[in-house]
């Protein structure tokens, strides 16, 4: 069974645009399926296949002529050297499309899982002649197969929403927490501890051996459980490779291939020469609630909502949501999304940024919630207006606080 995706829109969008669509993200977020259900005529050749791979490596221009256009790439990032032949292709293509006055049509369809290094090289190689999409896993409104939209924490435009919202209760929240969104595992309902001992060993086999030495792999997999149980604090490098028995030079290394692969993401705090006492160390979430459990050795989604780490993983999973919500709709994140901390410790759990506008929110699982606004007024320091703050929780409708707050259920994310 195919779950559409709501990325779909763009990448049709992008189809009519460009001659090229580049799309990446971590292992088994869906790519290749939506690609090839959404294009499914254009002939597909994936890279995991040596002979393929052998041949776009030693002579990527033969490779790119005996297929043809249009073509889908799967695994792209295993032949560096495609890039430039097909940025050949495309230029070709363009010079002759300008004698004859037609429009350039999609030639290449490029997926692979090493998000830096795809996004960079297309970046590079193939500017202006490729559109670049991320894929994230299955987001809650995907899960409902309901059309959803880009987040934005605006009191009149939630309210405008609310209608669609499906109310869960906590334990329903905290069942959708521990499963995650990975397509295959979510739709097909596999064996939770197969699907994901496979996805780690494919992840470190494949894309991790390709990075550090081999003999460090098993270093790195418990380096993976490590940043797991801290998903939702600061990162520290010093105390990560403490735990795992590298240096803290090596964990910024690793943390690096971790948010390369799209396992996880760091939210930079917001800073301008105004706020001086902030905190500058970035925050670290994983992606995919689902993996993040497993990691940590959660066996059950009520032992994991009455664990110590219910609020972690609450605030992981609303930021998760949020940051596919929005790249779902081909926003980028880094440019929206921050949190606030000072050497104070007064923190707000997410600031969203728009159109020079500062949205505070915070993010509470439960009990405490009443004096959650506590540090919204400490954002006066920027000298930007600051709109009306959200509480997210895992209620069933939207309520004010007071005149600057307001409570949001998580399912209000992404409708």
């Amino acid at each position: 069974m195919y779950y559409h995706r709501q990325l779909e829109k763009t990448v049709m969008k992008a189809a009519g645009e460009y001659a090229c669509i580049t799309l990446y993200g971590a292992r088994q977020t869906g790519k290749s399926t939506m690609v090839r259900t959404m294009f499914e005529d254009i002939e597909y050749v994936t890279l995991d296949n040596s002979r393929e791979r052998t041949l776009a490596k030693q002579d990527p221009e033969l490779f790119l002529e005996s297929h043809g256009v249009p073509l889908i790439i799967d695994e792209i990032q295993k032949a560096d050297a495609l890039m430039e032949a097909i940025k050949i292709k495309i230029d070709e293509a363009k010079l002759s499309c300008v004698k004859t006055g037609e429009s350039i049509s999609l030639m290449y369809i490029l997926t692979g899982s090493n998000t830096h290094e795809i996004r960079q090289k297309a970046s590079e190689t193939l500017a202006g002649r490729t559109a670049i999409i991320e894929v994230g896993s299955l987001s809650e409104c995907e899960k409902r197969q309901i059309e959803g939209t880009a987040f934005v924490p605006d009191i009149e435009m939630l309210n405008s929403k609310k209608d669609k919202l499906a109310s869960k209760n906590r334990f329903e929240v905290f069942e959708e927490i521990f499963k995650g969104g990975m397509p295959e595992y979510w739709i097909d309902n596999k064996d939770r501890t197969t699907f994901f001992e496979s996805y780690i060993t494919t992840y470190l086999e494949k894309d991790v051996s390709r990075l550090i030495n081999v003999d460090k792999l098993d270093d790195f997999r418990r380096f993976m459980m490590i940043t797991a149980l801290r998903t939702g604090q600061q990162v520290d490098y010093t105390d990560i490779g403490r735990a795992v028995g590298i240096d803290s030079r090596t964990a910024k290394g690793w943390i690096s291939i971790l948010e390369a692969s799209g396992i996880i993401m760091l939210l930079q705090p917001y800073a301008n020469n105004l706020a001086k006492r902030i905190i500058k160390t970035p925050k670290l979430y994983y992606l995919d609630t689902g993996l993040c459990a497993y990691l940590c050795g959660w066996s059950d989604s009520k032992i994991l909502e009455a664990s110590p780490m219910a609020g972690a993983f609450f605030e992981t999973y609303v930021v998760s949501e949020i940051v596919k919500s929005l790249r779902n709709d081909g926003k980028r994140v880094e440019y929206t999304l921050y949190y606030y901390r000072d050497r104070d410790q007064k923190e707000v759990d997410i600031l969203y940024i728009k159109d020079q506008t500062i949205y505070p929110i915070e993010i509470k699982k439960g009990i405490g919630k009443d004096k959650a606004d506590k540090n919204f007024s400490i954002l006066d320091q920027y000298k930007m207006p600051v709109a009306t703050g959200l509480i997210i929780d895992t209620g069933d409708s939207i309520l004010p606080l007071n005149r600057d707050a307001y409570y949001c259920p998580v399912g209000m994310i992404g409708l």
